[in-house]
């Protein structure tokens, strides 16, 4: 029961009364932006030398395992004089690994982005401190015995636990500790390859799934960051430098486009036979600690008939876009660095995709431009180039990161005359993609557990609609004058056809002073009737202006349980019009209806009689149920 005394009485309106401002989040830049910038530069300079540490360990791991020497000197397995006991280093090697992921944390299994893309969307970008270890040692260890990944997914995995761990410490919102997992995982991509622009973009395609100054400017400058210590730590040369290829013939142009398009089905095809060979782990009945031991037996096998299989291979991709590989290593590259690597990361061991693609689609585009010039002598392409536009168009395709792809390979090998057949060969792909696949390389493994990752980017339609187009201009307006018993006898008359849930009390000039809940009047005490209605005021809650969006809008009523908030004029206290939340959803729905062409816009503006209920003449029939 509601007693008169118990309730805390609102002062009437007051001259230093100021409406609800617009929201800081909806300002786009902040002073919050300015030190998440600041925290996401002082991450990348510690991830980018946890990735030359990273460097550093596989190239360890590969001179013991290989060679029986301890040196950080640069090492591949190529060279390697062990001959058929080649094949028992990868089966040691994730022996380990299963065993670190059964009794470190299974997280460590995987190529990293997916498992990114998976905390962000459900886990509240939080991820477990001890993967910032577990994760980079488990993959040196996975790569440094023969594994065919490349360094780049751990080292995002490993960024991004930095930047959430880094987060989690500072206590700061779901949704900034996203933007510092997303900054810290691309800036170990932008400290690999000195990819600053297509690091940044991978964040925008594939983690952040936004694109916002208050997201952007924090990840762009970590992405700089750790694009300034690869120079420091790895050298100012192009990561996968390549002759100058020419300019591309219009002729040429149209093949390499049409090359797009086969690499984007052959992308598919490599993209679903990943997860296909998964499910057929699945039903080995073994524990799966043991399935990267399993799937290294094909690795060591592969890798003692052809060497270049194993391990990061970047040199693989340096030989490939020389243009110059022989036919015999061309299919090594694309065929057996395909099934070592397809069954080893379905195995569950730890490693990245982006290397092996690139490896994989290079190898298929000199392969198919080899075969266009015997078929089509006239068509002007290039090798080299057909190699490159491989490259980015089989990412494009697996991963749809199209202008992560196309930057990407633009960075890595300063070539400016590949744009345009890099720009044809990528939008092929990424188009019959679409076609093929219903998720991606990226997204097919958390999709299958009921996760949906968008795909597409639209601005925020609450953000292009302010409230002036959406409020009710004829709102129920309650004086303060009113008594409590008139008003709860006014709402039963009307009660089918009023139901907000709060009325909007203002004084006699239509000036705003506060909102009583209508539950409040119907269960008020018969003892306090007579009282005004500006005893059930119990707190100042916030009105909107005119002028802000549905979004701003949206924010104050989440942020204050509210299901109808009263529109102002300016920064005038005059009510023009009231928003509910049933306002927002419609003005929604209309907008798509009309984008889609489904039906006629219907406004949702209702002109209704507009009337102020004023003291003792509540109940004449001025205001009658009629009238209502």
């Amino acid at each position: 029961m509601i007693r008169a005394n118990s309730i805390p009485v609102s002062p009437t309106l007051d001259e230093n009364f100021k409406p609800e401002t617009i929201p800081e989040s909806e300002q786009p830049v902040t002073g919050r932006v300015f030190l998440l910038s600041l925290q996401a530069i002082l991450n990348a300079l510690v991830i980018g030398f946890i990735a030359k540490g990273l460097v550093m360990l596989i190239d360890l791991i590969t001179n013991i395992s290989f060679y029986g020497k301890f040196s950080f000197e640069p090492s591949t397995p190529l060279h390697n004089t062990l001959g058929w006991m080649v094949i028992l280093v990868p089966i040691a090697g994730s022996v380990i690994v299963g065993i670190m992921a059964r009794f470190g944390s299974s997280a460590i299994r995987g190529h990293g982005i997916p498992e990114a893309m998976e905390k962000i969307i459900t886990g509240e970008s939080k991820i477990p401190v001890k993967l910032t270890f577990l994760k980079p040692i488990s993959a040196a260890i996975s790569i440094g015995t023969g594994g065919p990944f490349g360094a780049e997914g751990p080292i995002i995995a490993t960024g991004g636990a930095f930047g959430s761990v880094s987060g989690q410490i500072m206590r700061i919102s779901s949704s900034e500790r996203k933007i510092m997992l997303a900054a810290g995982a691309c800036a170990g991509m932008a400290a690999i390859f000195g990819s600053p622009l297509a690091a940044t973009l991978l964040a925008i395609e594939l983690l952040l799934f936004e694109f916002s100054p208050k997201s952007v400017i924090p990840v762009a400058l970590s992405c700089a960051t750790g694009a300034a210590v690869h120079l420091v730590c790895f050298g100012n040369t192009p990561v996968f430098a390549m002759p100058d290829i020419p300019v591309a013939s219009g002729i040429a142009l149209v093949t390499y486009v049409a090359m797009g398009l086969a690499i984007g089905v052959i992308a598919a095809i490599i993209s679903k036979s990943v997860y296909l060979l998964e499910d057929y782990f699945e039903k080995i009945p073994v524990h799966w600690m043991w399935w990267p031991a399993i799937g290294a037996v094909v690795v060591g096998i592969t890798g003692y008939f052809a060497p270049s299989t194993l391990g990061v291979g970047y040199s693989n991709i340096t030989n490939l876009l020389t243009g110059s590989l022989p036919l015999s290593m061309l299919f090594i590259l694309c065929f057996l660095k395909y099934i070592s690597w397809v069954v080893a990361l379905s195995s569950g061991t730890s490693g990245g995709t982006l290397a092996p693609l690139f490896t994989i689609g290079g190898a298929t585009g000199a392969l198919i431009g080899v075969l266009v010039l015997q078929v089509f002598p006239g068509s002007e392409i290039n090798i080299a180039t057909a190699a490159l536009i491989g490259m980015a168009a089989m990412f494009a395709g697996a991963s749809r990161a199209i202008l992560t792809s196309i930057v990407f390979l633009m960075e890595t090998t300063a070539q400016p005359h590949a744009l345009l057949p890099l720009i044809g060969a990528c939008t092929a792909a990424y188009s019959v993609s679409f076609f093929l696949m219903k998720g991606s390389i990226m997204t097919e493994k958390i999709q299958r557990r009921g996760i949906r990752t968008p795909d597409v980017y639209k601005p925020d339609v609450l953000q292009t609609i302010n409230a002036l187009t959406v409020m009710d201009d004829a709102p129920v307006l309650i004086c303060i004058d009113n008594k409590i018993g008139d008003i709860k006898q006014w709402l039963l008359d009307n009660i089918n056809t009023y139901r907000d849930s709060s009325l909007i009390i203002t004084d006699k000039k239509e000036n705003f002073i506060g909102y009583v809940e209508t539950g409040k009047v119907f269960t008020a005490d018969d003892s306090i009737a007579s009282n005004s209605i500006q005893t059930l005021i119990s707190e100042r809650l916030p009105v909107v202006q005119e002028r802000q969006s549905l979004a701003a809008v949206s924010e104050v009523m989440a942020n204050y349980d509210m299901q109808c908030v009263a529109v102002i004029e300016g920064n005038n206290k005059k009510v023009k019009g009231v928003i509910t939340s049933n306002d927002i959803v419609q003005a929604y729905s209309n907008h798509y209806k009309q984008e889609n062409d489904y039906q006629v816009s219907i406004s949702v503006k209702r002109r209704t009689k507009k009337f102020l209920i004023k003291g003792k003449y509540f109940m004449q029939s001025k205001f009658s149920k009629e009238d209502i």
